[in-house]
């Protein structure tokens, strides 16, 4: 009788995991094993979905046995680099030689947390080079299919990594991984929903509550994401909420830093993470936007909104960009003073509709 009441259990957890067909995780398994080298990629400027996702999945591949290489565009913050496997992670900005070496050996390619190969900049230039099959799990809007061999991605879930961790179930059939592998699926989804404020379902917190059962500390991470930051980002973001701007007719605000400015507070890659949420703590503001210079000689935009308002359309139709409904990026190839007028002239067609 107990051996009968595990078996229904176990078909209990495989029917409440299952997002994808059985199908497509075949499609994926048959890739797997028929792969000798593999390669993870992830977005421009990642983050911490970005890069919990892929050192999540390099985990799980490491626990098959099987072999892969973490590869990331640009340098990413600092608060991220305790995860596990972070160690070994190749950066194309400069280890270009080194990267491209390892994605022509691969014959598989796992591309997370980004809808198309256009988000990888010079990354995804080369990657288009080569003949080797790509699998992309994501759930950002307007994924550009035809770029990748097999896809999961669903846009209502809050994250790359709560993909990941419905696919590992999926094909394990286990409610539970290894604690580094739970760290990093929990910092993904922590840090994508905003420290769980939004994008947030009941089944979401039944895989939060099973990642936390895995031997994970949750204050650790917490901490180690939220409470490790540089004096200078302290200073630099007191110095962003003194230069807001505030426009209560639109029920926008707005922040706009240039290199000088970052120059000037020492900027690292990361110290800007979250500022954009700032200014929807205003009473009555629905749309926050953050435009910064850089390197690469762009302004980056990012786009918060809270509501029925979506930032994604905005971005798609006039930045360049995309992403979620409430939560978007997008790029201007004009000046910082004249992406910012442009924003302001649009706003009152945008926040009539």
């Amino acid at each position: 009788m107990t051996v009968l009441i595990d078996c229904c259990q176990k078909e209990k957890i495989r029917m409440m995991i299952k997002l994808f067909s059985d199908t497509k995780i075949k499609e994926l398994l048959d890739l797997l094993h028929t792969s000798s080298n593999i390669a993870i990629v992830t977005h421009v400027n990642p983050d911490g979905d970005a890069i919990g996702s892929v050192t999540a999945l390099n985990g799980f591949l490491k626990e098959k046995g099987v072999r892969s290489t973490i590869i990331v565009p640009n340098h990413f913050p600092d608060f991220l680099k305790w995860m596990n496997g972070c160690e070994n992670i190749l950066v194309y900005f400069n280890q270009k030689d080194r990267c491209e070496r390892a994605l022509k050996n691969s014959d598989l390619l796992f591309c997370c947390d980004f809808n198309k190969l256009s988000r990888l900049d010079a990354l995804g230039e080369f990657i288009e080079t080569l003949n080797m099959k790509k699998v992309l799990i994501d759930h950002h809007i307007g994924v550009e299919e035809k770029d990748f061999d097999l896809v999961f991605s669903i846009t209502p879930i809050s994250s790359t990594c709560e993909i990941i961790c419905n696919i590992i179930r999926q094909i394990t059939g286990k409610k539970h991984v290894p604690p580094q592998i739970a760290e990093s699926l929990y910092t993904g989804i922590m840090t994508d929903t905003g420290a769980f404020t939004h994008s947030c379902s009941s089944g979401l917190f039944r895989i939060v509550a099973d990642l936390m059962d895995c031997g994970i500390s949750r204050e650790k991470i917490h901490s180690a994401v939220y409470n490790s930051f540089s004096v200078n980002r302290m200073r630099l973001m007191g110095y962003c909420i003194e230069k807001m701007e505030v426009l209560p007719e639109y029920r926008t605000a707005c922040i706009a830093l240039t290199r000088e400015e970052m120059d000037r507070f020492n900027f690292e890659p990361g110290d800007t993470e979250g500022f954009v949420n700032i200014p929807l703590s205003i009473k009555d503001t629905v749309l926050s936007v953050f435009f910064m210079e850089s390197k690469e000689g762009y302004i980056k935009l990012s786009l918060r909104s809270v509501g029925e308002f979506s930032v994604d359309s905005m971005a798609r139709k006039y930045f360049n960009g995309g992403g979620h409904k409430n939560a978007s990026g997008g790029k201007s190839f004009v000046s910082l003073d004249e992406t910012v007028s442009f924003f302001k002239s649009i706003l009152p067609e945008i926040m009539q509709n």
